[in-house]
Order: structure tokens, then sequence, then C-alpha cells
């Protein structure tokens, strides 16, 4: 690579006025330089790979580690050669990675999803009587987009939501980009030290739940995992359950403010919808960092074992060679699950198929019960997530009647 002085720097800002857009630097650099070098605010060089093409092929390969996916390369001054602890999904590799993929996987299935459905419709529905009982505005952010998915995740592993306290405020530390490594390891040791006590008494007194089966499948099956496992484990699954899926909640409900004359395409064909929005607003807005273990070729450019890459999911997913006009949200687009906003390969999203169906449902549901719903305030005024791992809006304002 080049010396760091002559290296650009990852490029990271939106453009002005177009909260839905990546960094404008990306479409130019998938039509000259797919893969280039860029400086990473953790102080490492990186090749930034833009193309769909390209950035499917990374992840799909087997030879790419993934122990710096916790996009530690947006991370000031992180430590890039700390080790993966066990139990995390996210940055094991190989047979590692495997074994725990395959104790959680059979929660995660289309079967097992759809038979949520129902729970999540109910949910859905009592948060927007509740909402509608107000005085005609509320926050969609804190009375809608983020207490569902962290209810139904919180059903699903079997984490009690009068707790929610207790881990959505260090959530959100843990995917900040400003946070200090103080206050990240602090929210890290509390959120472990409250899943430890959690487990502990799930051994106990087993539920019917994510968590407790872990604990069972582990003791029939002669390979039960560790505490640290098990908190490492469930960590990962409460952070990412809700906080990708309430920031697209949001996000997609802010789009089709402005798109009104889209709504009637979500409420008529929700599952193609869901594809789009997921693809057009790619809310990991940093890419997954990526570690070469052997010699591997991208594209034209040839990587040596022990360089890094940023896989830029939101530059894959506005690709003009697999999404023409890949900037419009388009709900007729052809083959739009195509996209690779859950990742791809061995480390795609585990609960992908959770997130498509809360999203389906909360989406639908809210425009058919307000059909007049509107931004409360001016857009401009709007704030949002550009220093988190998960892109978002801050808060909504919205208003009906």
């Amino acid at each position: 690579m080049t010396a760091a002085s002559e290296t650009p720097a990852l490029p990271t800002a939106r453009p002005a006025g177009c909260p839905f857009d990546p960094p404008e630097d990306y479409a130019a650099l998938r039509g000259t330089a797919p893969t280039s070098q860029v400086r990473c605010p953790a102080g490492m060089d990186a090749w930034l790979v833009t193309r769909y093409s390209d950035v499917r092929a990374v992840l799909a390969d087997r030879s790419m580690s993934s122990r710096g996916a916790s996009s530690v390369h947006v991370k000031p001054d992180a430590d890039l050669d700390i080790d993966v602890s066990p139990g995390s999904i996210i940055q094991l590799d190989g047979a590692a990675h495997s074994r725990l993929r395959k104790k959680v996987i059979a929660e995660f299935t289309v079967r097992r999803v759809e038979a949520m459905r129902e729970y999540v419709q109910e949910l859905v529905e009592s948060h927007l009587d509740a909402m509608l009982a107000r005085p005609g505005e509320a926050d969609l952010v804190r009375d809608f987009a983020l207490p569902i998915p962290s209810l139904v995740i919180c059903e699903l592993l079997g984490v009690p939501y009068a707790d929610r306290s207790r881990f959505q405020h260090q959530s959100g530390l843990l995917v900040s980009t400003d946070a200090t490594p103080e206050e990240g390891k602090q929210a890290y040791d509390e959120l472990s030290g409250f899943l430890a006590e959690l487990f502990t008494e799930k051994g106990r007194n087993p539920g019917d739940d994510l968590f407790s089966r872990l604990i069972s499948r582990g003791s029939s099956s002669g390979d039960p995992l560790t505490m640290e496992e098990l908190v490492v484990l469930g960590l990962s699954l409460l952070v990412a359950g809700h906080e990708t899926t309430a920031n697209m909640i949001a996000l997609s409900t802010l789009v089709l403010l402005e798109h009104p004359e889209q709504r009637e395409t979500v409420l008529a064909a929700p599952e193609r919808a869901v594809e789009e929005l997921l693809r057009y607003l790619s809310v990991v807005q940093f890419g997954v960092l990526r570690y070469a273990t052997a010699d591997v070729q991208v594209g034209s450019r040839a990587v040596k074992a022990g360089e890094w890459l940023v896989a830029a999911l939101n530059s894959a997913n506005r690709d003009d060679e697999l999404f023409p006009g890949g900037d419009k949200l388009d709900f007729h687009r052809e083959s739009p699950r195509t996209h690779v906003a859950f990742g791809f390969g061995a480390h795609q999203c585990i609960g992908q198929q959770l997130a498509r169906v809360e999203l389906q449902e909360a989406l639908t549901r809210l425009f058919r019960r307000v059909p007049d719903l509107r931004l409360a305030v001016p857009r401009e005024s709007l704030a949002y997530k550009h220093n988190t791992l998960v892109y978002g809006v801050r808060e909504l304002p919205v208003a009906w009647g």
C-alpha cells in the first residue's frame, strides 16, 4: 500500500441534504477504482471494496477472516490485534463459527419466524393503539420503532423487557463510533454482567426461550457452551436483534413520508417493498471489515495476506450494474432480494427473516391505520446517526389527524 500520508480517508460523509444516500465518493469509485486504498479512522490502511460483485466475492471467501467484523475500522485508536472472544458469532471463523451458528440457526428458520408473526402483529397493533390514543403527535422512534423489535427479541431470547433500560443504553454505546474505549468497556462489562446473571438464573429455572434452550441443548449434546461463550453470543444476539430493525423501521417510515405515492405499493406488496427499502437504506453504514489470511484477487486488484478490506455494503447496494438506477427507490425493481444489506456468505445475518417480518408488519399496519401520517417538524431539523455503526434517525416527530 502507499504511504499513509498519500492515502485518502475512508469516505463517511453523506451528501448534504440527502440523508438516505451513502457517501458520494462511492459512485465514482465503482467506475474508476472499485477496490482502492483508504485510511481508516482506526489508523490502518485498508482496501475499500465498492462494487457489488467484488463485495459478494469478498464476503463469500473463506480466506477472509471476520475477526474485525465489529467494524473496528471506524473506531479511532481501536486495538486491531485483540483476541476474539469465545462465543463471538460475528467475529469467529471456520469451525468455531459454524459450531455457534448451528446452535442457534434453528431458532431463525422461515418456519419458526412465521410462527412469531401473529405475536409481532399484536405488538404492532397495541403500540399503534397507544400512540393513537394521544393527542395527534408522537416520536415514532421512542413510541413505535424501538419498542417493537426490543420486545420481539426479548420474547425470543428470554430477556425480561422490564430490564430494557439495562441493555438499550449500553447497546447504543457499543455501536457508537464516538464512545471512548473506557465507555465501550464499561458498557460491555455491564451488559456481560447482566447476561451472566440471566444465564445463571435460566440454568436453575429454564423457560421456553432461546437462552434456556442453548443451555439445555448443550447439556444434552455433550457440547455445552461455557458461561463466557453464552454471554458473548447472547450479547451479539441482543444488540443486533433490536438496533438494526429499530433503525430500519424509523428510517423506512421517513422515506415513505417523503414518497407518499409509494405507500399503496407497500400495502399491496410488503415483501417486495421491504427488500427494496433494505437495499436502498443499507443501515450498516460503514461496511464490514475483513482480514486477508491468504493472497487473493479482488476484481483486478491483488490483495496480500495480512491486509485489511472494507466491504462497503451500501455502495454495493447502489451498484447500477445489478440495480439500474440504484440511487432511486423503486418498489417495482426486479430481484430486489439480491441485495447485501444482511451481508453474504457464512456470516450472513442470522436474524434476517425475523427482521423482514417485523418490517413488513410495522410498515403496513402503520400506514393502514394512520394514512394521514406526516412529519411534525421540518425534515431539515431531524438529527441522524452519523456516528453509529447502524444508521438511522434519532427522533422522528410525527403527527396525524
